[in-house]
């Protein structure tokens, strides 16, 4: 497979699919969308139109995620549905022969991301979640100065991530999206911005998470019965690392004003930032 085009399926045709995943795929020379299903078939129908316009390339709308997996040209599937159906088409995927790039949170049990985990190990499929701020060139320069030791040793830290929320930006506008519903999303603002500082800050620290004290709060969104939704919109979280290292970690729906994505690191010879610049967000 590395010698060709790796082909993919697509579950969900929600926002993240239509803006990140399959624009990306389809513009790399070494990716090609060849099939969706979201059990909203117009999502996936007009997701499917938007994609032979720009890129030139048929994709089929199937109907059931057992047609999508039973497709043996596709090489790897993208999980991008509501957060409790990510550990069981991860799993199904792989079973099927798949390698999968599913969406953050992994899952939304210990047991169901062990699972994932050991059915990777098991087929020996390729497990990826989407932690993408990993990707992201400061990210990545940093991690290179951090792992020369160019600021010292690493003392504290600060991390933050929030915006005015995902009912503006979800398919489903308003207060009634999936994110706002327990049964749905499991979590509420950390599972959708906390997680990618989480996983950043332990990547570009090289350590692992040793204790955490948290407030994990609904201030502020309402679903539409005009209610407090039941999952989380804020959350403050102190976490020391294994290392020693001890900073803070804040996720928000409720930063109407602005986006903040902002990560801050103290060492013992000097502090680097990343994110403040507008120039390099």
């Amino acid at each position: 497979m590395s010698d060709e085009i790796v082909k993919f399926g697509i579950f969900g045709a929600g926002s993240i699919a239509i803006y990140r995943h399959t624009p990306e795929i389809s513009a790399n020379p070494w990716g090609q969308v060849v099939a969706i299903y979201d059990p909203i078939t117009d999502r996936a129908d007009l997701l499917a139109d938007q994609l032979e316009e720009h890129y030139g390339v048929e994709v089929d709308v199937v109907e059931s995620e057992e047609a999508l997996l039973a497709i043996e040209e596709i090489d790897a599937v993208v999980v991008a549905t509501p957060n409790r159906h990510h550990a069981r088409l991860a799993v199904a995927a792989m079973e099927a022969g798949k390698h999968v790039l599913c969406e953050k949170p992994m899952a939304t049990s210990l047991e169901d991301a062990q699972k994932m985990i050991d059915t990777a190990k098991k087929t020996g499929k390729k497990l990826m979640i989407g932690h993408n701020q990993r990707l992201m060139s400061p990210h990545v320069k940093a991690k290179e100065l951090l792992d020369e030791g160019v600021i010292g040793d690493v003392l504290s830290f600060r991390t933050s991530f929030g915006h005015a929320g995902p009912e503006s930006w979800s398919q489903d506008q308003g207060p009634h999206t999936w994110f706002f519903k327990r049964e749905e999303a499991f979590v509420g603002t950390m599972g959708d911005l906390g997680v990618h500082k989480t996983d950043l800050i332990r990547w570009l620290l090289g350590t692992e998470v040793k204790e955490v004290g948290a407030f994990v709060e609904t201030l502020a969104k309402k679903n539409e019965k005009d209610e407090l939704i039941t999952v989380d919109d804020n959350a403050v979280c102190i976490l020391k690392m294994e290392s020693g290292a001890v900073g803070q970690l804040t996720a928000s729906w409720t930063y109407a004003a602005a986006e903040d994505n902002i990560t801050v690191i103290y060492g013992t010879k000097g502090q680097m930032i990343l994110g403040a610049d507008p120039e390099f967000p």
